[in-house]
């Protein structure tokens, strides 16, 4: 294996999952699409580097370093970097220059690097700092309830909290589960009837463009490695 994952969920309102991982072979994953921004901290040799990942519209293949270790805190839907609104992120991310071997540098504030088992301290520190914020309205929209504002307004925020569309959200996080569903024997026909597919078809070109990888390679395992997916 490449790269193995342990991932657990938060009580943090601000955090949808932290996750670790170590590689132990040069390889490539793919690396599935992703509705979330990511701050994402990896050590190769002494050396420890920080970023911030901002939402995937599509998947793509990545390359896995050898004898890497990284640690990653997947930030909920509407959380957001005051500073760096999530929609300049979108397919992208940038590195914080200023790291040592125990803390990095974040918009001014020095914090302890990121970590399996104090994401949530970390993200406490971050959100007393101002530097990361959550807007409720994304978690409205999403819940589909109708937000005290202009359709405009709503579109804006939505778009400047998360970088996407709620329709594309929601293609993202309904693909991803599509994938789970299949991975674990589920029948393909039934999870296209049951997620809101007009047909096989459409659930197959949604994978395509999310997972990175048909049915068939979902279910035979003959996919090569995704990165992070799980049930929400």
């Amino acid at each position: 294996m490449a790269i193995a994952f342990d991932d657990r969920p938060s009580s943090s309102p601000d955090i949808e999952r932290v996750w670790r991982s170590h590689s132990d072979a040069v390889n490539r994953m793919t690396s599935i699409a992703t509705a979330h921004w990511t701050l994402v901290a990896w050590r190769a040799g002494r050396e420890w580097l920080v970023a911030v990942q901002g939402p995937e519209t599509g998947a793509t293949t990545a390359p896995v370093p050898p004898e890497t270790e990284f640690v990653g805190i997947r930030l909920s839907l509407g959380t957001m970097l005051e500073r760096l609104p999530t929609d300049r992120l979108v397919d992208d991310g940038t590195e914080f220059p200023d790291v040592s071997r125990h803390s990095v540098r974040i918009f001014g504030h020095t914090m302890p690097l990121p970590g399996y088992d104090s994401a949530e301290d970390l993200v406490q520190r971050l959100v007393r700092a101002g530097v990361i914020v959550r807007d409720p309205m994304v978690r409205d929209v999403l819940r589909g309830w109708s937000p005290d504002a202009t359709a405009r307004t709503v579109r804006r925020r939505f778009r400047s909290a998360t970088g996407l569309t709620p329709g594309l959200v929601r293609q993202i996080e309904r693909a991803r589960q599509a994938a789970m569903l299949i991975g674990t024997g589920a029948p393909i026909a039934d999870v296209a009837h049951d997620l809101g597919y007009y047909d096989q078809p459409h659930l197959a070109r949604s994978l395509g463009r999310f997972i990175g990888h048909t049915a068939t390679e979902l279910r035979t395992g003959t996919s090569s490695q995704l990165s992070l997916l799980y049930k929400t």
